[in-house]
């Protein structure tokens, strides 16, 4: 029988539990554009001032049809069958703020609503901040319906939108 010396079992320990922890956290990570993840991303709209700020003050959420908030819907393009999620946006308090992300609710969308789908690779190099909204539209990488006007004035605060894929940890290896 061969002897491992402890070192060496200590080091495979080590080695074993790592990996584990390290599919635990892949596990743990919902996935993206999955209910759970657009609740995340709704988080992570909240936590970013240009989203929050800007958009108030250009009027952006000023045009929601008098519904009182605004619909997104997102999804994959390359996950056939791909739900899509809802972000609703909101003016409380003289902030745009998320007020809803998960599963789609809204079934009726309006003149001031947005849909917008990519493959999963664009969405992942939007959110890493590989290029904006116009290059991102001007060559087709993300597909837009919406009042493209409204987005136009509002690129700032829709660049931010499209870091928040590279915000929020997912697992972008399954679809939903």
């Amino acid at each position: 029988m061969h002897r491992v010396p402890n070192s060496r079992r200590l080091i495979l320990c080590v080695a074993g539990a790592a990996l584990i922890a390290s599919a635990a956290a892949a596990q743990a990570q919902p996935v993206f554009m999955s209910a759970e993840w657009a609740k995340s991303a709704c988080e992570a709209w909240n936590s970013d001032p240009v989203l929050t700020n800007d958009l108030v003050t250009s009027g952006w959420t000023d045009n929601d049809e008098g519904r009182g908030f605004k619909v997104m819907q997102i999804y994959r393009s390359d996950c056939e069958g791909s739900p899509r999620v809802e972000m609703r946006i909101s003016k409380q308090d003289g902030k745009a703020m998320c007020v809803y992300g998960g599963p789609v609710e809204t079934t009726e969308l309006t003149g001031a609503d947005y849909v917008m789908y990519a493959e999963t690779r664009r969405w992942r190099e939007m959110g890493q901040g590989d290029y904006g909204p116009m290059k991102a539209m001007m060559f087709g990488r993300l597909k837009f319906e919406g009042p493209m006007f409204e987005a136009m004035n509002n690129m700032g605060p829709f660049k931010s939108f499209l870091l928040i894929p590279g915000k929020v940890d997912s697992n972008m290896e399954t679809c939903p």
